[in-house]
């Protein structure tokens, strides 16, 4: 078997599902709208720059997690998907799942985004497996902590190969898609590295070693760049 691993926030959506469910949150009156988007976006931009803490981030995005009742965060999520996830899917996104789909490949996502985030969009794409960072729950509630390795840079192989040893699976080939220079560790690891929509760094980097470029911002289909 084959293996199609997706990067999910500039990627697979024409945006970052973890900065714009701050953006819900402010809108909730959940947090303090000037101090949670200075943070935010600071965030943001350490992320884009390569040099993200995530222990730190992560306290910072699970607080309002454990500072929310759980079924009022399933009430804020439902809106989320369809107010800022649903109009952010890219049609050429959902066309290279589907080849993926139809070829026999397996499929799976693979995001630092936190799995209470992340999960039901997984099921909009119909991708089997999700890999995610995972908040601790414990007593009908979550703590602002989080389990295990992050599967941010590094973490991100860690996680795949506890994926792929827990459920026994040799693959044949593994493919991977990301916009991001936070993904060099994985898109080196796998067969079939592929730089989608790629921020600077990572574009020069595919350059360098001969990777594809792709884009799914540009019509219905995916369309390779180099």
């Amino acid at each position: 078997m084959q293996l199609a691993i997706f990067d999910l926030d500039n990627t697979l959506l024409g945006g970052d599902s973890d900065y714009l469910w701050g953006q819900h949150l402010m809108e909730k009156g959940a947090v303090s709208r000037t101090r949670f988007e200075e943070d935010n976006q600071r965030f943001m931009r350490d992320y884009e720059a390569g040099r993200l803490d995530i222990d730190t981030f992560l306290r910072f995005a699970l607080k309002p997690l454990a500072d929310t009742p759980y079924d009022t965060l399933c009430e804020w999520r439902r809106e989320f998907i369809d107010a800022h996830i649903r109009p952010r899917i890219l049609p050429a996104a959902r066309a290279l799942v589907d080849d993926h789909r139809d070829r026999g490949h397996g499929l799976m996502i693979i995001t630092a985004t936190n799995r209470f985030i992340t999960e039901p969009i997984a099921e909009l794409f119909n991708i089997p497996v999700l890999l995610a960072t995972e908040p601790e729950f414990s007593n009908g509630a979550f703590t602002g902590r989080h389990r295990g390795v992050p599967t941010f840079r590094e973490g991100k192989i860690t996680a795949l190969q506890q994926w792929l040893d827990d459920e026994g699976r040799m693959m044949e080939a593994m493919h991977f898609y990301s916009d991001s220079q936070n993904d060099l560790p994985l898109l080196a690891h796998v067969d079939h590295p592929v730089a989608v929509d790629p921020d600077p760094a990572l574009e020069a980097a595919a350059r360098e070693r001969g990777w594809p470029v792709m884009t799914l911002r540009d019509g219905e289909a995916p369309r390779v760049l180099s």
